[in-house]
């Protein structure tokens, strides 16, 4: 993955930034004119959320007349997908080997409480 995993998360972290994104997706290239009539946040704000996204990588502009349209990057967004469910199969590696551990070991509770309630039924 890119040196700039954490512009993306940062810039996905804002919920409005979050659904520029997915119309921009939707949509394909569009402006922040277009795009200010689905937010309820001015345009000034919309560029503003563009530039932090464009600056992650996820989107890029592209100056048509006098509009700059952004369409979609995908690829910052497989790069993170790809780190996020290697993160994840690791993690059902180290859980499924934790459940092995919790599961050897029963029988041996199990066996030693059981020893334990014979040695007590006999001591009465």
């Amino acid at each position: 993955m890119r040196e700039a995993p954490n512009a993306i998360f940062a810039a996905l972290a804002d919920p409005t930034r979050r659904r520029v994104l997915r119309l921009v997706a939707e949509r394909g290239p569009t402006s922040a004119t277009l795009l200010e009539r689905e937010l309820p946040v001015s345009r000034q704000a919309i560029v503003k959320h563009l530039v932090v996204l464009s600056r992650a990588g996820l989107v890029t502009g592209k100056r048509t007349g006098q509009e700059v349209r952004y369409a979609l990057v995908p690829q910052p967004l497989n790069e993170v997908s790809t780190w996020i469910a290697e993160i994840g199969s690791r993690w059902d590696e180290r859980l499924a080997r934790l459940r092995q551990v919790v599961l050897d070991q029963e029988p041996e509770s199990d066996s030693e409480s059981e020893s334990e309630k014979t040695s007590a039924a006999q001591s009465t």
